[in-house]
């Protein structure tokens, strides 16, 4: 039996720090990107002029002030990550995240429901951009053996950092509900460790070497088409689904009639509560996606994982429920959850070097495009006050996206 050589010391610990930037990167990202989910419905009816949590109003506007946080997501993979391409990884990766810790702290001081939809925008370009860079870094860090498990503990950086936004939410229930923005400034220090300890990689500065990035439109031709569109839609169904239920379940659970007599912050902390329990269990669909992968095959994970979230999102809030009977399906839905792992270190190695972030970012953030649609349109096309039923329905588009995973190209495990 043969044993691989051992790493370099130098090389080791270059991709032990670009790892370690990546993870607090995805860990921040988490903690940014929920912040608002947390306080969004109480918040919104403040700023409507102290309308009722329960107003149809405060609901569609909340949903549109996320729909452009997600369509932001969406502009920060394609344009940051056209930017990877160009000026490398670790730099980019610097500029994505001063960008989203930035204005996640500037909207704080929003006075207009407008105003925080200006700066969720602004914040999601940097978390979409620094998607496509740190998986790029990764990709190209480390060998293709180690991808199924760097996808699981990468993926449990963003479920940690989601923690932390509970725990903020959580400890800054009772100050007002912009206060928990301020939180998204601490990784603006991160900036300065990796801008110093995280070096270009060698695949991309040997790339860029020898020859000029090429244009989008590469994406779209040849046999690179048919992956770049099969990748769009796949992840784009996906999205809309998960990220339907990611907002509507906790304002679903503010709304439960047993809790109608609690105090904003108690119901505050109660989807802090609801939101931990689904991160804990989503840490542990890492592992298991990263398992089914290597035992299975990328794609197989993706298929079954994806069916499972269905069925228990459609079992879980077709009918309605008590408090008590909600748990059980929150933490097994967190368990599915893990197969959006798999896809920050699939897709990138099915594209060139050069078009690598661009690739990657494009097929996956573009999907928070529909994703952000998809919000609004699930709870316009459902009764008032049944936001379970925009769940099921979101529900249904991981069956078709399932399937359509099947058939995207195979890449080497290593």
């Amino acid at each position: 039996m043969t044993t691989a050589a051992p790493l370099p010391a130098t090389a080791a610990s270059t991709r032990v720090r670009a790892g370690v930037a990546a993870w607090l990167g995805w860990m921040f990202d988490g903690l940014d990107m929920h912040l608002y989910t947390l306080v969004a419905v109480p918040l919104v009816a403040e700023m409507l002029g102290g309308l009722a949590t329960s107003d149809p109003q405060v609901r569609s506007t909340s949903a549109y002030i996320q729909a452009a946080f997600l369509i932001g997501w969406a502009a920060g993979g394609l344009v940051f990550g056209m930017i990877g391409d160009r000026l490398g990884r670790s730099r980019t990766l610097v500029l994505t995240i001063l960008t989203y810790a930035l204005f996640t702290g500037l909207g704080y001081f929003a006075q207009t429901w407008w105003q925080l939809a200006g700066c969720r925008f602004l914040a999601a370009l940097g978390i979409g951009g620094e998607w496509a860079v740190g998986a790029a870094l990764l990709a190209e860090s480390w060998p293709s053996r180690w991808r199924p498990w760097l996808a699981a503990i990468l993926q449990s950086a963003v479920n940690v950092g989601i923690m932390l936004a509970t725990l903020a939410g959580y400890l800054l229930a009772g100050l007002p509900h912009q206060t928990v923005f301020l939180v998204g400034l601490v990784p603006a220090l991160l900036t300065l460790w990796i801008r110093k300890a995280v070096p270009e990689t060698d695949t991309w500065s040997a790339a860029r070497a020898a020859q000029a990035v090429p244009p989008l439109s590469d994406l779209f031709r040849g046999s690179l088409r048919r992956t770049t569109l099969l990748s769009l839609i796949v992840c784009g169904l996906m999205l809309t689904a998960h990220w339907a239920f990611m907002f509507w379940y906790l304002q679903h659970i503010r709304c439960l009639p047993e809790v109608a007599d609690w105090t904003a912050a108690e119901r505050t902390k109660l989807a802090s509560i609801a939101l931990l329990v689904v991160m804990i269990t989503s840490i542990m669909g890492n592992f298991l996606a990263a398992y089914l992968a290597r035992r299975f095959g990328w794609r197989r994970a993706v298929c079954g994982m994806s069916l499972a979230y269905a069925t228990l999102v459609i079992w879980g809030f077709i009918v309605p429920r008590p408090l008590a009977e909600v748990w059980p399906f929150l933490a097994a839905i967190g368990i599915c959850q893990g197969v959006f792992a798999l896809f920050t270190m699939y897709l990138p190695p099915l594209f060139p070097t050069l078009l690598r972030t661009t690739g990657a970012g494009l097929c996956y953030n573009t999907g928070r495009i529909l994703a952000g649609v998809g919000t609004v349109l699930f709870v316009i096309i459902v009764p008032v006050g049944e936001v379970r039923l925009a769940l099921v329905f979101a529900a249904t588009l991981f069956i078709p996206a399932a399937f359509l995973a099947l058939l995207l190209p195979a890449v080497d495990d290593g």
